[in-house]
């Protein structure tokens, strides 16, 4: 798993317009990248319209927002254009980001166990790992990615 002071792994993959959105597309900047197991589901419905809902707040202090799942760029238009959301999300149907980043894994629920997105942000500075917040509050995001960047 990555750490904080890591070096962040290097990514390119196109969001849901097919422009390619690569992480040296953020050098002295702040990003967070947001891993989400599911497009249109009920909490990453809630973590996005979180993010949604405080991006100006996070724009303002410099702070880049990328989501990304394994869905695919059509299902993202959806999910994008229904909750208005301002910022890319990465179709990585190939799981080549998600898996540089160590995000797929056992999962269980409601008793069954499966493989999946493990919903984790990565908060990347200078192209270094500034922190990692794993247990993400899908209502809350926005305020637990400022608080890590303090």
């Amino acid at each position: 798993m990555l750490k904080p002071g890591d070096p962040a792994p290097d990514f390119s993959g196109k969001d849901e317009t097919g422009k390619l959105i690569s992480l040296s597309d953020f050098r002295k900047k702040k990003l967070a990248l947001y891993f989400y197991p599911k497009d249109m589901t009920s909490g990453c419905t809630a973590e996005a319209c979180n993010l949604r809902d405080n991006y100006d707040i996070l724009k303002s202090r410099g702070i880049a927002i990328i989501g990304v799942s394994a869905d695919d760029a059509p299902s993202h238009i959806k999910f994008k254009q229904k909750h208005e959301l301002p910022f890319p999300l990465i179709a990585d149907t190939d799981k080549k980001i998600i898996d540089a980043y160590g995000v797929w894994g056992a999962k269980s629920f409601l008793g069954r166990r499966f493989m999946g997105i493990q919903r984790t942000t990565f908060l990347i500075e200078d192209g270094k790992i500034a922190a990692v917040i794993g247990k993400v509050k899908v209502d809350d995001h926005a305020r637990q990615i400022m608080e890590a960047f303090r």
